[in-house]
């Protein structure tokens, strides 16, 4: 089975319940990784097996390009919490985007990861993200846009 929808990861969300890792969704340091089709994307891993560049998260699957998009990902920015709507709890930021002159092939989804804080687990993963299928680019832009309801929505 390859990509099929986009997940958070059922770990992110307990470890922060449980209080083993402490993330500042408004204000922390986010970035969006490009993979291609060859993975399968399991939101019941581990937290360690959910992080950047580990088991099916590894280089190797990623999409990138020096100088247009950067080999583990492009930071987020704009991040916001937001507990606006009753029973809905939503985390977006701003759309992404690569240099002017990207050549990506075959990006499929991405990963979005947790690049600071080191406990539990580095790098840890909070979602992945489907494009809903391959999409490339040649010497353009390739931007990620967020949906409307943001990167990851829980209904409570």
């Amino acid at each position: 089975m390859a990509w099929s929808a986009s997940k958070m990861f059922r770990q992110f969300l307990a470890d922060i319940a449980g209080n083993t890792t402490a993330l500042d969704l408004d204000s922390g340091s986010f970035k969006a990784a490009l993979y291609n089709n060859t993975i399968t994307p399991d939101q019941n891993v581990s937290a360690a097996n959910s992080a950047y560049n580990v088991g099916q998260w590894a280089s190797a699957q990623e999409c990138s390009e020096s100088g247009q998009w950067a080999a583990g990902g492009v930071a987020l920015a704009g991040l916001s919490l937001n507990v606006g709507t009753a029973g809905v709890v939503f985390w977006d930021a701003n759309d992404v985007v690569s240099g002017s002159a990207a050549d990506l092939t075959n990006a499929t989804g991405c990963l979005v990861y947790e690049n600071v804080v080191a406990t539990p687990v580095a790098n840890q993963g909070v979602c992945y993200n489907y494009f809903g299928g391959p999409n490339s680019v040649v010497n353009g832009t390739f931007t990620i846009i967020w949906n409307v309801l943001g990167i990851w929505r829980a209904t409570l």
